[in-house]
Order: structure tokens, then C-alpha cells, then sequence
């Protein structure tokens, strides 16, 4: 599936207050599910050494899937489509590789 397939596909289910109009709502939104991720990964730390079970595998993969729809609505909200997002971001990285500047910090290296 393409990431613009997604968008459009998972814009149906988006049911929140003033859609098409609000994008704290998705931004919120990532912020939890990205914090659920984190709790996860804190837990496999604490309770199992860090070492990842299958079971823990699922649970933050459905997870992911949440940060996805998320990401997903915040584009739309912003008239960006996703696949230009991920073309962009993959662009940048290879221009920074390519340059030798991958690693570091700051967004324009």
C-alpha cells in the first residue's frame, strides 16, 4: 500500500471535532501514541532485561499503527500527502549520507 493510499483510506475513520479544520487534535493524538511506544520499550527494559519478546513485538507494532494514523491525519489536516513526505525525508537523508554529514545534529547539515 502507498502511504497516499493509506491517507485516504484512514481518513474515513477519522471521527474528531472540527475535522478538516484541526490539526492539534492529530498532533495530540501522535504525541500520546508515540508516549505508549515509549512505555512499552520502558516495561521491556524493567521487566524483561531488554530483551524483546514476540509478544511485545505485536503490541508495538499495533502501536506503530497507531503513530501511522495519526502522522496519516496531520498531513491531511495540512494538505501534505505522505508519499512526499517519505520521498523528502529519504532525499535528505542520501544528500546527508552523500555528504558525509549524516551524523551530527541540526536540520540543515
Amino acid at each position: 500500500m502507498k502511504f497516499s493510499e493509506y491517507q485516504e483510506k484512514s481518513r474515513i475513520t477519522a471521527l474528531y471535532p472540527d475535522k478538516d479544520n484541526n490539526f492539534i487534535y492529530p498532533t495530540l493524538g501522535l504525541v500520546g501514541e508515540s508516549g505508549e511506544i515509549a512505555e512499552k520499550i520502558k516495561k521491556v527494559i524493567r521487566d524483561n532485561d531488554g530483551k524483546m519478546t514476540d509478544e511485545k513485538k505485536i503490541e508495538i507494532g499495533k502501536e506503530l499503527g497507531d503513530v501511522l494514523w495519526y502522522i496519516s491525519q496531520l498531513a491531511t489536516e495540512l494538505g501534505i500527502d505522505l508519499n512526499d513526505v517519505a520521498q523528502g525525508n529519504i532525499d535528505k537523508l542520501y544528500s546527508r549520507m552523500d555528504r558525509g554529514v549524516i551524523q551530527g545534529s541540526g536540520d540543515n547539515r
